[in-house]
């Protein structure tokens, strides 16, 4: 076993993912040159560490910071670059400006990703980079993601899927990068949050990310979603944090909040979190 941060890597899985890491490296290093779409997560972590590793100034990590970005990641994105040691640039970008997106229709993922990917093709033009790259692993393929095709029309290289590399495969990679951030859990954007065909605001999005900082804040949950359905405000969290709430004091301060933050009711989902609870199996919309 080895020391590193989250739980040990064993000697097997140390030694299959250096073989993968020296099959990445070499992959970017025959792209040249690489703009990285980096939201700061676990997946563009390992991506933007590995570009960086292989091609030094020659990767550049982008976040985009728009009205979807869940509160506090623009400074973990930050952070994590600067552990790294790659050149990081921020930029701001309003989808609303896309009525489409603004409807919040089924492939609302695929008009955002769209535009980001976009937005970064003519940076890297600009920059003189060859390629684009994201975090999308090999597990995003059993699941609803509109964004990938977004992604293979605007020819993103996914060199963690194109590797046959898992969500749990990334996270031995994170670790053994010693990336801060190997163990915290997936995010998305606050659009995820709304069932598609309500609308989508700044003013709504401001909301929800108002009423998950407080939660976060008051029960120190790791695993949080606040869902907007009309005026109520359903609650998800890890299923082993849901014991976090068994406190008659906390959950009417938690009600109180969000209440005077427009919501006329408060839930909290007794499933607990789960991906995309908007959409069935299949990605189809729940009515």
């Amino acid at each position: 076993m080895h020391p590193v941060e989250g739980r040990p890597v064993k000697d097997s899985e140390m030694d299959s993912n250096k073989v993968r890491t020296e099959e990445l490296l070499k992959g970017f290093r025959e792209k040249r040159s690489v703009v990285v779409a980096f939201s700061g997560g676990v997946d563009s972590s390992v991506v933007s560490a590995l570009a960086f590793k292989a091609l030094g100034e020659k990767a550049l990590a982008v976040t985009i910071d728009s009205p979807l970005l869940p509160r506090g990641e623009l400074e973990d994105a930050k952070k994590i670059a600067d552990e790294i040691g790659i050149k990081h640039l921020v930029v701001r970008l309003n989808e609303f400006e896309d009525p489409n997106l603004a409807m919040n229709p089924p492939d609302r993922c695929y008009i955002c990703k769209k535009m980001r990917f976009k937005k970064l093709r003519e940076m890297a033009n600009e920059g003189g980079f060859n390629e684009i790259a994201d975090g999308s692993n090999f597990s995003d393929l059993g699941q609803h993601r509109p964004g990938l095709k977004a992604a293979k029309e605007e020819g993103v290289y996914h060199p963690l899927m194109e590797a046959g590399l898992s969500k749990e495969d990334t996270r031995i990679l994170a670790r053994l990068l010693n990336l801060s951030n190997a163990d915290n859990p997936s995010s998305s954007c606050l659009a995820s949050r709304v069932p598609y065909g309500q609308k989508l605001t700044s003013e709504k999005m401001e909301r929800i990310a108002q009423a998950e900082n407080y939660v976060r804040e008051m029960t120190g949950v790791k695993v949080l979603r606040v869902r907007e359905q009309g005026d109520l405000a359903r609650i998800e969290v890890g299923v082993d944090e849901r014991r976090l709430f068994y406190d008659e004091e906390l959950m009417s301060g938690i009600a109180g909040k969000l209440k005077q933050l427009g919501y006329r009711f408060v839930t909290l989902d007794l499933e607990g979190y789960r991906f995309g609870s908007f959409d069935d199996a299949k990605g189809k919309v729940i009515k």
